[in-house]
């Protein structure tokens, strides 16, 4: 059994034993520990200070089929659409009036996108110099995350899913695979971008060793930014009718890559929060410190459903209610960009 003091050495030499003992366990009060201990580690390298990302869901148009996604290209009952320029220049002015200092632009993968999204990373920078700009696209040419780059993008979001080859081809059809997206995220760190990679927890046959790959994989290229959820199935989907991922899981992977990374920025998944009642402040609890509201219109936001049971709250009541749990937890959301720690002075 991991003991305390091995749960404090995982960002060292943690076996694979070790790891596989935490995420299994029955002993609540070793959980209990692992849980203490990453949240500690997070005070102690960010105080109780929680960054705010504000979301803005561009497209939801992708070219990609993903066995899980519901805005996979074959979901023909979803409303397909792109928010113009001047929509998502009016989310980012909610989001800086609303005092978040990030704003993320998410959406599916869609390569005739591309070209719209540079010219709105470019106004977003003139506009809020001081906004911190982040795309979250998948897998796209080296000369587009260029282009990203030189608009003013300072970080970019690619999960990577899982790290095994056999379970990647099980949850992406081909020509989609591991290799790949590891070429992607080492392109994107060569073009200086805050990096963010992470994984689904309890995705069909996924079990503990794939979950050991993703962990040894992270801890290997380090990534600024880490985004683990739960999977949470979509009726519109092949995973359609499968269990949903652990909660539980999920949250102790959040403190084992806390401890593993302490400097990572990692959210606490607006995934967790749907699947379990207290699930973002849980996520807070167990060593995250990110949290992204959505500012995606509401029209276009109910069209976003990556999974189901999705919140719809508008974006100035979640934020009223995000900043309220939190004080009420001791926390507390600051004004400034939240940059990782190593590139706090290049911006």
């Amino acid at each position: 059994m991991a003991s305390p003091a091995e749960i404090l050495a995982v960002s060292k030499d943690l076996s694979d034993e070790g790891l596989k003992e935490l995420l299994e366990t029955k002993d609540e009060a070793l959980a209990e520990e692992l849980r203490s201990l990453a949240r500690a580690k997070a005070d102690e390298v960010f105080g109780r200070e929680v960054y705010l990302r504000g979301l803005i869901e561009w497209t939801n148009n992708c070219r990609n089929d993903c066995y899980y996604c519901g805005i996979r290209k074959s979901n023909n009952r979803i409303a397909r659409y792109t928010l113009t320029r001047e929509t998502i220049l009016k989310c980012c002015a909610d989001i800086y009036k609303a005092g978040v200092r990030t704003v993320v632009l998410q959406g599916g993968e869609y390569p005739l996108g591309a070209e719209l999204l540079t010219t709105v990373v470019a106004d977003i920078r003139a506009a809020w110099p001081s906004m911190a700009i982040t795309v979250s696209m998948g897998e796209l040419p080296f000369h587009t995350y260029e282009r990203y780059r030189r608009s003013g993008a300072d970080r970019y979001l690619l999960r990577h899913e899982t790290a095994d080859p056999e379970h990647f081809a099980k949850l992406h059809p081909a020509p989609k695979s591991i290799e790949s997206r590891i070429r992607c995220l080492g392109e994107l760190r060569s073009l200086g971008f805050q990096v963010g990679m992470g994984m689904m927890v309890g995705t069909p046959e996924q079990g503990t060793e794939q979950l050991i790959k993703d962990i040894r994989l992270m801890q290997a290229f380090r990534p600024e930014m880490i985004g683990i959820g739960p999977f949470i199935p979509h009726k519109d989907t092949p995973f359609g009718d499968r269990p949903a991922g652990s909660a539980e899981t999920t949250l102790r992977l959040y403190s084992i890559m806390r401890l593993m990374l302490p400097d990572a920025l990692i959210p606490s998944t607006t995934a967790i929060a749907a699947l379990m009642p207290g699930g973002r402040i849980a996520g807070i609890e167990a060593g995250c410190n990110v949290i992204m509201p959505n500012f995606t219109p509401s029209v276009q936001r109910s069209a976003y459903t990556l999974y189901e049971g999705k919140t719809q709250t508008e974006p100035a009541a979640a934020l009223d209610a995000i900043k309220q749990e939190l004080a009420a937890h001791g926390y507390f959301t600051g004004k400034n960009r939240g940059d990782h720690n190593k590139h706090v002075n290049n911006v």
